[in-house]
């Protein structure tokens, strides 16, 4: 089996008929029939119906389509890399990370990598900042040293471990009236507009358990994926929401008031690893700075929840 066969076979069912395939390929539609009947003469059956000149994909060829898929985000992890090297050689960090941490923090922990040795020739970074499913598979494509991301993405071919667990706070725009307490009771979020995290968010169904627990319910006004998204709707007066603290601390500095919640609701970062492999000199020296970075930023998470 050859590696154009499976290009024609990608081609055709991406774009649906063999001459869109040619087109695609840069060859002849009859080099891409010859090329579909040697695949399927290998495989022994077919893999399309061929219906008044269309080919119809059998459920064979949607089955291995799939196969197919994963074996091309292979193959582009194996030119992404290739690139990279020849570019960049080895000191070249790459990160994945999940917008809670990768908008805020991690250019903060990367000031204080820098800043740690001014001396030294800092390595090429690429942070991509993508949703936990993404950063998953960025992880497990070798686009990535090491990611972030939330707990609700599958871990599946990673190894992984906590790098943040953090209780929830709820955020207000100043002089908001939740502000003169000094924690949140679930019965006062409900009397309010909420802004909430997206459903299938782990944190926000632990949020509604918590608060399901206590008789309460929410009156959601908007959802959105993002902490970043709550905090700055929270600023413009919309409502309240209950997000993870190091997003906040993106916020304080323009006003925005963080309180406790009178109930436990953890956010929880994971550190994600390709399994098997060992981490970079440089990559080890980034994430001990994370580490460092997270432990000033829950003191400056205290200290904001300590201030009235």
């Amino acid at each position: 089996m050859r590696v154009t066969e499976i290009e024609t076979f990608r081609a055709i069912m991406n774009s649906g008929s063999a001459r869109k395939a040619a087109a695609l390929l840069g060859v002849t539609q009859p080099a891409v029939s010859q090329s579909l009947k040697r695949l399927e003469a290998e495989a022994g059956f077919a893999l399309f119906l061929r219906l008044r000149g269309r080919l119809q994909p059998t459920p064979e060829a949607r089955a291995l389509l799939a196969e197919v898929e994963r074996m091309f985000v292979g193959l582009s992890a194996i030119e992404h890399r290739l690139k990279s090297l020849r570019e960049y050689g080895m000191d070249r960090l790459q990160l994945a990370c999940y917008p809670a941490f990768g908008l805020g923090f991690v250019p903060r922990a990367l000031r204080r990598l820098a800043d740690a040795a001014p001396a030294a020739p800092q390595p090429q970074v690429s942070l991509q900042v993508l949703s936990s499913p993404q950063v998953r598979e960025c992880v497990l494509s070798g686009q990535a040293d090491f990611g972030l991301m939330a707990d609700e993405a599958s871990l599946e071919g990673l190894e992984t471990s906590v790098f943040a667990h953090l209780p929830g706070v709820v955020v207000m725009r100043r002089g908001h009236p939740l502000a003169r307490h000094r924690a949140v009771q679930p019965e006062q979020l409900a009397e309010l507009p909420f802004l909430a995290l997206n459903p299938e968010d782990a944190s926000r169904r632990r949020l509604e358990a918590a608060l399901a627990a206590q008789g309460v319910g929410l009156s959601v006004s908007v959802h959105t994926p993002y902490s970043a998204s709550v905090c700055e709707m929270a600023l413009q007066g919309l409502g309240v929401g209950v997000v993870n603290p190091i997003t906040t601390l993106d916020y304080a500095a323009r006003g925005l008031v963080i309180r406790r919640l009178a109930v436990e609701v953890d956010f929880t970062c994971l550190l994600a690893l390709p399994a098997g492999q060992p981490l970079s000199g440089t990559a080890k020296h980034c994430l001990a700075a994370m580490r460092h970075q997270l432990r000033d930023e829950e003191q400056q998470v205290r200290e904001l929840l300590a201030a009235r």
